[in-house]
C-alpha cells in the first residue's frame, strides 16, 4: 500500500512514524508539541484573518501557509536529533558533512563536531525547535529565515559531493527561508503582525526595537 501525505500526517499527530516510535514514551512530548505548533499557528493565522480586514488577501494567505509547511519540515528534522546526547540520525549527518564538504576546512569543523557531538546535538535540536516554533507562530520570521538560511548553507557545502544528495534541494530551501527574511513572513498571519500593530511591550522600550529588528 502506497503512504500519502493525508495518512503521514495523522500519523506525526499520533506518534506513529518511525522517528517517534523508536523514542518510546517520551514520542509523547513530540506528540504535543505537533499539536501545540499546529493548533497554535492555526489560532493565529485565524485570529488575524477575522479581526483583520487587511490580512485577508491571497498573499497573506500563500506567505503564511509556505511558513506553516515549512515549521513541519523543521519539527519532523528534530526528530532525529533525538534521543540524547547521541542520535544515530544525526551521527550520521555529521558524518557525511565530514566525508562529502566540498572544502576540507569545513569537512575539519564538521570532524570537531562530530567529535563532541554529545555537547553539540542538544543545542542544534533546541535550534530547530525554534525553528519550527517561530514559523509556526509567525513569530520573529526575519530573524529565523537569516539563521535558517545559513543553517541549510551548511548542509550545502557538507553534502556537496554525496553521490545520494540533490544539492539544488538545499539551495531552494535556503533561497525559501531567505525569502522569508526579506518578506517578514511573519506579518502574514501572524504573531509579527499582532505585535507590531498590537504592542504589549512600552512603546520605545528596547523589546519593541528588538521585535522591529527581528520581524
Amino acid at each position: 500500500m502506497r503512504d500519502n501525505p493525508i495518512h503521514s500526517f495523522y500519523q506525526v499527530m499520533t506518534g506513529q512514524i518511525h522517528d517517534q516510535l523508536a523514542l518510546g514514551s517520551f514520542r509523547w512530548f513530540t506528540v504535543a508539541m505537533a499539536w501545540a505548533m499546529f493548533c497554535g499557528g492555526l489560532a493565529v493565522a485565524g485570529y488575524c484573518w477575522a479581526r483583520v480586514p487587511e490580512q485577508r488577501t491571497a498573499r497573506h494567505f500563500f506567505v503564511f501557509s509556505m511558513r506553516f509547511l515549512s515549521a513541519g519540515m523543521w519539527y519532523l528534522g528534530t526528530l532525529w536529533k533525538m534521543p540524547w546526547p547521541v542520535a544515530h540520525g544525526f551521527k550520521d549527518w555529521l558524518t557525511s558533512c565530514v566525508t562529502y564538504s566540498s572544502f576540507q576546512w569545513h569537512a575539519d569543523i564538521m570532524q570537531f563536531l562530530l567529535n563532541n557531538i554529545a555537547l553539540v546535538q542538544p543545542p542544534v535540536c533546541l535550534l530547530e525547535v525554534f525553528f519550527a516554533t517561530s514559523l509556526a507562530l509567525g513569530f520573529a520570521v526575519r530573524f529565523t529565515g537569516v539563521i535558517a538560511a545559513l543553517f541549510i548553507l551548511n548542509l550545502l557545502v557538507g553534502l556537496y559531493n554525496d553521490p545520494t544528495e540533490w544539492v539544488w534541494t538545499y539551495v531552494g530551501i535556503m533561497c525559501a527561508h531567505g525569502m522569508f527574511a526579506a518578506d517578514g513572513a511573519g506579518r502574514s498571519l501572524g504573531l509579527d503582525y499582532l505585535l507590531r500593530t498590537r504592542p504589549v511591550f512600552a512603546p520605545g522600550s528596547r523589546l519593541v526595537s528588538l521585535h522591529a529588528l527581528v520581524s
